[in-house]
C-alpha cells in the first residue's frame, strides 16, 4: 500500500458552527462587500457583511417563528442565487439541517429526498418547484409548509420573525458544535438510489480553515472574488460558498449557464470553479469561433504554442523561440480569451471529474492556472488539490492538510481526514460498507507519485474486462474523445467483449459552427451521424485517444448515436456525470450491433 498523510495546519476543535461566520465577518468589517447581486439592468450591486448578517438573523428568526426546531431538516430546492446562501446560513443560525435538492429533480427524486431525510419544511425558488413538491406531499408524512422565493415568501418569513427575541436564536444553537450535522447531501445517484451523506459543521469548517492556510495567499488574497455558477445542491459549490464566507471573499451568483461568459465580463472574478466539461466548452467554443472567422489555423497554432509553453515550464522553461511565439499569440489570441473571462482570472479550480493534461496545459499556457482537485460528496468535496507553488498537470495534487490518502493493493483510493463524513443518513449498512477500519473507500482508482500527488486512473466499478482478460479503465479514452469540439458525450464499452468500442454523441451547440466552417451548412445534426466527413473526423479523434493506451485497450469501432446524453433525458446527473448503468441498459442493442 502507498500512503500520504498531511497533518492539519489549523488545530481541530469542537467549538463553533457555520452560523457564527456571518456575525464574525460583520463584526470585523461591516461595510466590506460580501456579495454582489445582478439586477434586472445587468448591473452588480453589493451586499455588505453587516447587511448579510442582519438578513441571516432576521430570516433565522422567521424560520423559528414558522416552527423550526433544533435539528429539523429544511429542504432547499433552488438554482444558484444569493437567496440560496441566505437560506443556508439562516437555517444554520436557527439550528436546522439543510437538505439540498437539485432544481431539475423529478417528483420521484424529490419524494425520496424529502421522505428519507424527514424534512419539516421546504424552501423552493419558483411556482414550478412548488408544484413538484406538492405532487408528492401526501407521500411525505413530515412535510409542513412550502415557501417560494419568487413569490416573496422569504420577506414574509422575515416579517413573521420580527417579534422573536435574540434569546431564541441563542437557544436554537445551544449545544450545537462542530460535531453536529449541518447538512444532508444526497449523492447524485449514478448507480442506484441516492444516499444521504451527513456532513457536520466541523467537516466544512475544519476543511475550509486548512484550505485557506494552504491556498489563501495566492487564490484568496485580499480583493479576491468569484462568480459561482455551479449548482449549490452539489457539494463542490457548497464548499466554495463556505470557503468564501470563511475567508471574506466577495462572491456572486449566476444560474444562467448561457450567460456565464457575459457575467464573467461584468463581474470580473479573480478565480472561478468549474467542472471539466465547462473548460472543454470554453476551448471548443473558441476553436469553433476561430474556424467560423477563417482563423482556425491561427487558433490551432496558438493552442499548440500554449500547450508547448506550459509543458516547457515543467522541464527547465521555454526557449527563446517558444517565448517569442508565445508573446505574439498572447497579443493575438490569449489576451482575448482572458478578457472574455473578465480579464482578472488568474486561477481556476476544477473538480467533479478528470480534466485531462491537454486542457490543463492549454489554460496554463494562456495565463490561467487550473488547480485540478479531487473529492466526493462524502469528503465535503476536496481531498486533494494542486497548489499554486507546484502544479503537476495530469494529477489532482497532494492531500489537503488534515487529510490522509492510501492506495489499496487493488488500486482503490482510501481517504480519512477532517472532511470525511461520519455516516449515511439512516443507512447503517451502506455506512459500514463505505467506512472500514477508519478509511472511507471511494470506489475510485489511483496512484501516488514520489511527491505524494494523486493521479486518478479510473473508477473501480467501471473497469472493463475484455473476453481476453484485459482490464481497461475507460476514463482516459472518454476524456480524450470529449475534448473534440464535435463530441458531446461518449461511453467506452467492451466488458466481456472481444475488443473495446465506443458510443459517441454529437454536440448540438457546436454543430452549426463546425458545419459552417467545414462546408456542411445544409446538413442536419441527425444526418451528420452518418456523414462520411463527420465519421472521418470522429475516427481521427478516436485515433488520438488511442495514443494514450496500449493496442489491447484501444477503441476498435465506434457508433454515433442519435440525440445526446443530458440531464433532461436522465442520462447525466445534475453534476454532469454519466449514469453508466442506465446508458448501458437503454443502448444495449447498439452495443450488441458493435460486436455483431
Amino acid at each position: 500500500m502507498k500512503d500520504k498523510d498531511v497533518a492539519a495546519v489549523v488545530p481541530t476543535t469542537t467549538e463553533g458552527t457555520l452560523a457564527e461566520l456571518p456575525r464574525r465577518n460583520a463584526k470585523r468589517a461591516p461595510t466590506d462587500a460580501a456579495f454582489s447581486k445582478k439586477g434586472a439592468d445587468g448591473q452588480w450591486t453589493h451586499v455588505t457583511w453587516g447587511e448579510f448578517a442582519a438578513e441571516v438573523t432576521a430570516l433565522a428568526k422567521g424560520l423559528i417563528a414558522a416552527g423550526v426546531d433544533q435539528g429539523d431538516r429544511i429542504g432547499l430546492m433552488c438554482r444558484t442565487r444569493y437567496e440560496w446562501t441566505l437560506v443556508d446560513f439562516a437555517a444554520w443560525s436557527a439550528g436546522a439541517v439543510v437538505v439540498p435538492i437539485y432544481e431539475t429533480s423529478s417528483p420521484e427524486q424529490v419524494e425520496w429526498i424529502l421522505s428519507d431525510s424527514g424534512a419539516k419544511l421546504v424552501v423552493v425558488e419558483s411556482p414550478t418547484h412548488r408544484d413538484t413538491v406538492e405532487q408528492v406531499r401526501d407521500r411525505v408524512s413530515t412535510l409542513g409548509d412550502v415557501y417560494t422565493v419568487d413569490e416573496g415568501d422569504l420577506d414574509r418569513l422575515t416579517a413573521l420573525g420580527r417579534d422573536v427575541p435574540d434569546d431564541a436564536l441563542a437557544e436554537a444553537q445551544s449545544g450545537l458544535d462542530r460535531t453536529s450535522v449541518a447538512t444532508i447531501i444526497y449523492t447524485s445517484g449514478t448507480t442506484g438510489r441516492p444516499k444521504g451523506v451527513q456532513l457536520t459543521h466541523g467537516n466544512f469548517l475544519d476543511l475550509v480553515e486548512n484550505a485557506i492556510e494552504k491556498l489563501g495567499a495566492a487564490v484568496l488574497a485580499p480583493g479576491s472574488s468569484t462568480l459561482l455558477f455551479l449548482p449549490l445542491a452539489h457539494v463542490f459549490a457548497r464548499f466554495i460558498e463556505v470557503l468564501c464566507v470563511a475567508s471574506s471573499v466577495r462572491m456572486g451568483h449566476t444560474a444562467d449557464a448561457k450567460a456565464v461568459v457575459e457575467d464573467f465580463g461584468t463581474f470580473r472574478p479573480t478565480f472561478i470553479l468549474a467542472v471539466p466539461r465547462v473548460f472543454e466548452r470554453v476551448f471548443n467554443a473558441a476553436e469553433a469561433k476561430a474556424a467560423a472567422g477563417g482563423k482556425d489555423k491561427i487558433f490551432h497554432r496558438a493552442a499548440t504554442v500554449a500547450i508547448a509553453h506550459s509543458e516547457a515550464l515543467d522541464h527547465g522553461g521555454p526557449g527563446l523561440s517558444l517565448r517569442l511565439q508565445h508573446a505574439l499569440f498572447d497579443k493575438l489570441v490569449y489576451s482575448k480569451l482572458r478578457a472574455a473571462m473578465g480579464g482578472q482570472v488568474r486561477y481556476a479550480v476544477s473538480g467533479g471529474g478528470p480534466l485531462g493534461t491537454r486542457l490543463g496545459h492549454f489554460f496554463r499556457g494562456i495565463g490561467i492556472n487550473i488547480l485540478e482537485g479531487y473529492g466526493l460528496t462524502e469528503t465535503t468535496a476536496p481531498v486533494a488539490v494542486n497548489v499554486p507553488d507546484k502544479v503537476k498537470i495530469g494529477t489532482v495534487g497532494p492531500p489537503l492538510p488534515g487529510t490522509s490518502i492510501r492506495i489499496a493493493d487493488d488500486g482503490e483510493i482510501l481517504v480519512r481526514g477532517v472532511g470525511v463524513f461520519n455516516a449515511y443518513h439512516d443507512n447503517e449498512q451502506a455506512t459500514s460498507e463505505a467506512i472500514r477500519d477508519g478509511w472511507f473507500h471511494t470506489g475510485d482508482l489511483g496512484d501516488l507519485d514520489e511527491d505524494g500527488y494523486l493521479r486518478i486512473t479510473g473508477r473501480k466499478k467501471e473497469i472493463l474486462v475484455t473476453s481476453g482478460g484485459k482490464n481497461v479503465a475507460p476514463a482516459v479514452l472518454e476524456d480524450r474523445l470529449r475534448a473534440h469540439p464535435l463530441v458531446s458525450q461518449c461511453i467506452v464499452v467492451g466488458d466481456q467483449k472481444p475488443f473495446i468500442a465506443a458510443m459517441v454523441t454529437l454536440d448540438p451547440e457546436m454543430w452549426p459552427l463546425w458545419a459552417a466552417s467545414h462546408g456542411l451548412e445544409n446538413v442536419s445534426i441527425e444526418e451528420a451521424r452518418s456523414h462520411p466527413k463527420v465519421l472521418e473526423v470522429i475516427q481521427h479523434a478516436v485515433d488520438r485517444a488511442n495514443e494514450a493506451v496500449s493496442k489491447a485497450e484501444s477503441i476498435r469501432k465506434f457508433v454515433v448515436l442519435s440525440g445526446d446524453f443530458t440531464e433532461a433525458n436522465g442520462y447525466l446527473t445534475p453534476s454532469l456525470k454519466m449514469k453508466r448503468n442506465i446508458v448501458m441498459k437503454d443502448f444495449a442493442t447498439e452495443v450488441e450491433k458493435l460486436y455483431s
